[in-house]
């Protein structure tokens, strides 16, 4: 069975399981509440499957905690049941629901058993069956009964020998009874965000109804909208619209963040960088690197380039900044990983699904983990969080090593404290560069570094003018910053001039952070290296000091 051109993969794959006979059932998750394109309409998922899959069906039911058990196509053929009469209104309740849906199936197989009637095509669409079978309730009684019975409706006869499909929508896998989650004769497919083609045709429609929202270069915005739902596109056209400002191509960046950051429910921070490694200070090896890595992705020449980075170092040394600079050498979104770890059961294992969804739809795109130390989890967690951050660990490191993310995904990790993050999370293969981020050694380093932060602050003051002042080495572009404000303070208090603001504020300076600290972690940063260039000569002894 050949995939029919502009049919997505994962339709392509639910068609093959079941006329195939292999599967009967289906999770299908991820973006399962979006709109698709249908006969020239945005439609829900369970319209579109009606349209694309289900329309040879002899009976089709629909269920779903709000509206309960009904009926979208057949209720003719349904009506001829003996029993269809005494079991109006249909049931809302979930176990009811299945039950029945349970034995017409057996009263279908009976009548075909017995040669009074044509083998019929059934299915079922089950809405939110994380709602009725949720992960979070796997040791109750009820909850694992009702698991049980849909568990049959894939392997047990008479179902799994008739025409029969059961659909079970779920946003996020992790949210699922494991009985149905962990089946494995129940095919899971995942449901991705919009592709660009999906969403030029979305587009064309909402230009059609609403012209003054939208200006004629769909293609373009289509392809600057990946990573963004049809139906928070469809929601931001109406509202645009409705108030009479139309789209342009300049609105597109801001628009995606704005929309990528709401879809995501506040779990990412969307970041369109306009820096590049020119406002970053460091050392000349470093920056070579890195642009080498950026060139690589951009000509595509994929064998060499690095899945993953680790940015070490003490704290203040800027490597947050490096990563916006880093994006905007190679002109890629960065999407920042904010808390994703919740108190319920299973919470943080689906937000978890939800960000990796987000990144493959974004195309293209560097992932951003900052205290990758903290966030990151552990390979055994213990038992003080019931093995959360082991399920975590595992979900992230599968994802960082995946083979198809290569040249579509960077992974950064920063820290202060590397030797805190799983040796596994750091080997090659999903962290392939550590790079060592470190303080200034020299006063020209100092002077350059103050140089610049200066000018940010609008006090023109070059680093030669620096020449003969005690400035303080050891210092990060953090601590910089600090200085920076503080002479900036200085000289708009005093009316002073910056080279004497300067002068003013170095006397009785005080660094930030303990020197005991800040060499600990810098011995730390050093020897997690991958190159040995990255770290200036004169500290390259700490990589052989032990551990304090």
């Amino acid at each position: 069975m050949t995939q029919e051109q502009g049919v997505p993969s994962w339709l392509h794959a639910l068609r093959l399981g079941y006329e195939s006979g292999a599967h009967g059932q289906f999770v299908l998750h991820g973006n399962v509440h979006d709109r698709f394109v249908v006969d020239n309409q945005l439609v829900s998922l369970t319209r579109y499957l009606e349209a694309q899959l289900l329309t040879n069906f002899d009976v089709v039911f629909s269920f779903d905690v709000g509206n309960g058990l009904s009926v979208l196509r057949g209720a003719e053929q349904l009506a001829q049941w003996p029993k269809a009469d005494s079991l109006q209104p249909w049931p809302k309740n979930p176990h009811e629901a299945v039950e029945l849906v349970s034995r017409y199936l057996r009263y279908r197989a009976n009548l075909h058993a017995l040669g009074r009637a044509q083998s019929s095509h059934v299915a079922i669409i089950v809405r939110g069956a994380e709602l009725i079978l949720p992960a979070n309730a796997a040791g109750d009684l009820a909850s694992s009964s009702l698991a049980s019975l849909v568990r049959d409706w894939a392997s047990e006869p008479p179902f799994s020998d008739m025409p029969f499909a059961s659909l079970l929508l779920v946003e996020n896998l992790n949210d699922l009874h494991p009985l149905v989650a962990n089946n494995p004769r129940i095919e899971h497919l995942q449901i991705p965000l919009p592709c660009t083609d999906s969403l030029a045709q979305c587009l064309a429609l909402l230009r059609v109804e609403h012209p003054n929202a939208l200006d004629e270069n769909t293609t373009s915005a289509a392809q600057a909208l990946s990573g963004v739902s049809l139906s928070a596109l469809t929601s931001l056209v109406k509202q645009r619209a409705f108030e009479g400002l139309p789209l342009s191509a300049q609105d597109w960046i801001k628009t995606k963040k704005a929309l990528v950051e709401r879809d995501s429910s506040d779990l990412v921070e969307f970041i369109e960088s306009k820096r590049s490694l020119d406002d970053y200070h460091a050392q000349d090896a470093l920056k070579t690197w890195l642009r080498q890595d950026m060139a690589l992705w951009q000509a595509a020449d994929l064998m060499a380039l690095p899945k993953g980075y680790i940015f070490c170092g003490p704290v203040g040394t800027g490597k947050t900044y490096l990563v916006e600079c880093l994006a905007g050498e190679a002109g890629v979104p960065v999407v920042k990983l904010k808390n994703f770890r919740d108190r319920w059961v299973g919470s943080s294992e689906g937000n978890l699904e939800k960000i990796f969804r987000l990144i493959h739809g974004l195309g293209r795109c560097i992932v951003f983990i900052d205290e990758a130390d903290q966030a990151l989890g552990k390979r055994d967690g213990g038992s003080s969080d019931s093995g959360l951050s082991g399920r975590l660990y595992s979900m992230i490191a599968q994802e960082m090593g995946a083979a198809d993310n290569r040249g579509k995904v960077i992974w950064i990790l920063a820290s202060s404290r590397p030797d805190l993050i799983e040796v596994d999370l750091k080997r090659p293969g999903r962290v392939d560069v550590k790079i060592p981020l470190l303080p200034t050694t020299t006063h020209h380093e100092s002077a350059t570094l103050l140089s610049a932060l200066l000018k940010r602050f609008e006090l023109p003051l070059e680093a030669a003018a620096m020449t003969g002042l005690d400035l303080p080495l050891l210092l990060t572009p953090g601590a910089a910053e600090a200085l920076a404000a503080k002479v900036y303070r200085h000289a708009r208090t005093t009316q002073q001039a910056p080279l004497e603001a300067l002068k003013a504020c170095l006397q009785g300076y005080q660094p930030p952070v303990a020197e005991h600290i800040l060499h600990e972690q810098m011995r730390l940063a050093i020897r997690e290296a991958t190159d040995i260039d990255f770290v200036p000569p004169s500290l390259r002894h700490l990589a052989e000091e032990p551990a304090s």
